[in-house]
């Protein structure tokens, strides 16, 4: 198990490994409160994939993988990841208007 330095190499390699084998594959995260360290590990029991990373910024990353992996799972292997953002849907939804009281 040896870490991949490169962020674009682990996210490249990752959708590779889930899309060869979807039933196998595992995806692990792992922070430790007190060293301030995050550990992404993606495997299928052949292949193991590791991510560290100690910067917080790189929090925006993992939400992006989360949601690739999200859409791969419920839409399947073979769907376009094209329109996979790392924001979230509900923005695209319309602001309902509180019954608060008229100004």
């Amino acid at each position: 198990m040896v870490y991949i330095t490169s962020w674009d190499d682990f996210l490249e390699r990752s959708i590779q490994l889930f899309r060869a084998d979807p039933d196998s594959t595992r995806y692990v995260m792992k922070y430790r409160h007190c060293d301030g360290k995050l550990v992404l590990k993606v495997t299928d029991n052949l292949q193991c994939l590791k991510y560290k990373t100690d910067q917080a910024q790189e929090a925006k990353k993992m939400e992006k993988l989360n949601n690739i992996f999200f859409t791969l799972m419920a839409r399947g292997p073979e769907v376009d990841l094209s329109e996979v953002t790392g924001k979230e849907q509900m923005e695209a939804q319309p602001v309902k208007k509180g019954r608060g009281r008229k100004q």
